[in-house]
This record gives C-alpha cells, sequence and structure tokens, in this order.
C-alpha cells in the first residue's frame, strides 16, 4: 500500500494545475510534474482504477499508465522515483572551475594575448594551460554559459578614423541643408 509518506521522503506531493484559483504554489518543473502524475497513478493503482481511468485522471497515454503500473508491480513504490539525469559526467570538477573562473577574471592580458579579447580558442588554451584538460569549442561555450555564467558580448565596431567633431558639424549644418532640398 502506498502511505503519502513515503513519497514525502521523495519530497514529491500532488499539486493540482497551477492555474487552479486561489493557488499559491510555485509551478512545478517537468520532472516534478512526470513524478507527480506517477504518484497520482500509483493512488489510482491501489484503488484498482483501470488503466484508461487513470490514463484520463493523470493526463497521459494509457501506454505511459500501463508501463507504470509494470515498473510498479514489479517494484513497488520506490521503482516510480525520479532518478538522477545519466550522462557523460563533466571534464571539469568544481574546483578547476572556480581556478578557471579566476584565471579568466584576470583578463586576457595576463595570460599572454595581446588585447584583453576573451574567444573561444583563447579561454580553451588557459582551461588546457591551467588544467590539463583540452575541451572543445562546443565545451568551451557550455563552460562559459553554463558553469560560469558568462554570455556573448561582442566588441562594437568603430572606425580608428572615426571623427566625433566632424560628425557633429556635419549634423548641425549640411544635414539641414541636404534635408530641406534645393
Amino acid at each position: 500500500m502506498c502511505w503519502p509518506c513515503e513519497w514525502e521522503a521523495f519530497g514529491v506531493a500532488y499539486q493540482p494545475s497551477p492555474s487552479a484559483a486561489g493557488s499559491s504554489l510555485p509551478p512545478l518543473s517537468r520532472p516534478q510534474l512526470a513524478e507527480a502524475r506517477r504518484v497520482r497513478a500509483v493512488e489510482l493503482f491501489e484503488e484498482d482504477a483501470s488503466n484508461a481511468e487513470i490514463a484520463r485522471a493523470v493526463g497521459v497515454c494509457a501506454e505511459s499508465v500501463r508501463r507504470w503500473r509494470r515498473v510498479w508491480e514489479e517494484g513497488g513504490v520506490w521503482a516510480q522515483r525520479r532518478r538522477a539525469a545519466t550522462g557523460r559526467p563533466p571534464k571539469l570538477d568544481d574546483a578547476q572551475v572556480e581556478t578557471v573562473r579566476a584565471a579568466l577574471a584576470r583578463g586576457a592580458q595576463a595570460h599572454g594575448f595581446e588585447a584583453d579579447l576573451w574567444t573561444l580558442e583563447r579561454v580553451g588554451a588557459v582551461v588546457e594551460q591551467i588544467t590539463g584538460v583540452a575541451l572543445s569549442r562546443a565545451s568551451v561555450w557550455r563552460l562559459l554559459t553554463g558553469r560560469l555564467g558568462w554570455s556573448l558580448q561582442r566588441p562594437e565596431r568603430r572606425a580608428i578614423e572615426r571623427d566625433e567633431s566632424e560628425i557633429a558639424r556635419w549634423i548641425a549644418h549640411e544635414w539641414p541643408r541636404i534635408k530641406k532640398g534645393p
């Protein structure tokens, strides 16, 4: 039998739709919503509801309910819990990322680059020099945007020969003459 306290061990509780009137609860994330649906489905399994009824009640297709029921019958309540995401672990651990953050904060010129401008290639070279880990351009981008919180900043393109006083003179004298016409 599924007791609410078993699900509380996961930190999960079934939550009604955030559009429900008077709901002061924050909306669930997608994984939390999926787990809440499975929780509700298990409650309905124990009430001997049919797969079609459960599918309608939780808003999924009957095939998902059949799969959940099979997992529940084989592993019980604990088999329905959310699992950590799988995949390859990151190449840099948290300590290495903080070392890279400190190195990048010193600027590109501190690492021997001519201009104080970071590019993916430059960041990759610094990461390899500091940690000994070679990262692809895509991995450097994920490091900068995901783990370090940086964003793309492009330098403003401006002609070196730009003369602000000449531009102001042209706007004040030439533009009104051209604008009026002959």
